[in-house]
């Protein structure tokens, strides 16, 4: 079913980036994490079903100019503008240079949405990868716009000087916000810019070192943050983003200079910190429940997708495509265990 992706997009464009007073549109994400995992004959179904939550398609109203974007950075209500621009720039060079361009300016803002926007334009550059069609272009530049629209900053940015330790040993060092008890009520994005309070946090970034090989970097990243998924028993979604944001650089950095991924990969890591450092309750365990996991991927696989969940089904199909490159079972029990606990949402 070569087009079910396309067919996909095109019931969604019509829709827009966010619903529900600030909750993303994940359905373009999905459907692509289920062709991914080879998973196509649900697609349609499962778009007009969870099309209904979602709103129609904003209108663009305010053209921005490539001589004043900085300004529109972060302005939500422009979102449709900034998927014009993007439109037009994919219209005038190949979608190759553009995300070269783009993506290392919006990479300080890696937050964006809870970093859906890193997480949504990674999902349509693999998909347009695979095949150059309208509706993927499209979509890139839906990605893109989403990212540019809720550009979000955390405190502190790269010093040139960095602690040299691995993810692992770098969160150690991140001070949580919160005790045992602490309840979010929010978005998270929202919930993070409490962290603009916390003077500690600004050196984070400068705690992890991106030398050597970036590929085993994120992999790292990756594998640290599926086990504090996996030792939280709250604000799982918060956690889940932790895997996925990270994961979702992996498919951009091809397209990036060296210097540009390795700064974005700080960012990415600085994300996930953030999400640690409020979120986190387990009084900082690194608890990487890799109890003898039986089911087969397919398995997994099929488990997610019966769910419906688009949080499960991201979350799965990105730890399985870690695990295919660092093959530690912490993501498979993380995979596992999103379709209990995640579930449907």
């Amino acid at each position: 079913m070569p087009n079910t992706i396309d067919e996909a997009l095109e019931i969604l464009h019509r829709t827009g980036p966010e619903f529900g007073g600030g909750l993303s549109n994940h359905g373009p994400m999905a459907v692509e994490a289920m062709i991914a995992m080879n998973r196509p004959e649900g697609v349609i179904d499962w778009v007009e079903s969870y099309k209904s939550r979602l709103r129609d398609r904003p209108e663009a109203s305010n053209p921005i100019s490539l001589e004043q974007w900085r300004e529109s950075l972060g302005d939500v209500k422009r979102g449709a503008d900034w998927v014009v621009l993007f439109d037009r720039e994919l219209a005038d060079s190949p979608w190759q240079y553009v995300v070269k361009k783009w993506v290392p300016q919006l990479a300080p803002g890696l937050m964006a949405a809870a970093t859906h926007g890193i997480i949504r334009t990674s999902h349509a550059v693999r998909s347009l990868s695979a095949s150059h069609t309208p509706q993927r272009l499209h979509e890139l530049a839906e990605g893109l716009g989403y990212w540019a629209a809720c550009f979000q900053v955390l405190p502190g940015s790269p010093s040139g000087m960095d602690a040299g330790r691995l993810p692992r040993e770098a969160i150690k060092q991140v001070r949580r916000v919160h005790g045992p008890h602490f309840q979010a009520r929010g978005l998270i994005q929202e919930q993070v810019r409490g962290l603009d309070e916390e003077s500690s946090f600004a050196d984070v970034i400068d705690h992890v070192s991106t030398d050597g090989d970036l590929s085993q970097f994120i992999s790292k990243l990756t594998e640290s943050f599926a086990g504090i998924y996996l030792a939280n028993h709250s604000d799982l979604i918060a956690f889940v983003h932790s895997v996925t944001a990270p994961s979702a650089l992996r498919n951009l950095v091809p397209y990036l200079s060296d210097v540009d991924a390795r700064l974005a990969a700080r960012y990415a890591w600085q994300a996930c910190a953030a999400i640690y450092a409020w979120y986190d309750t387990t009084s900082g365990l690194l608890r990487a429940d890799t109890a003898q996991v039986v089911e087969q991927e397919d398995e997994l696989i099929d488990r997610a997708v019966a769910t419906g969940g688009p949080h499960t089904i991201k979350f799965t199909e990105a730890c399985l495509r870690e695990y295919a490159l660092n093959p530690n079972p912490v993501y498979l029990a993380a995979a596992r265990d999103a379709a209990e606990r995640v579930g449907g949402i």
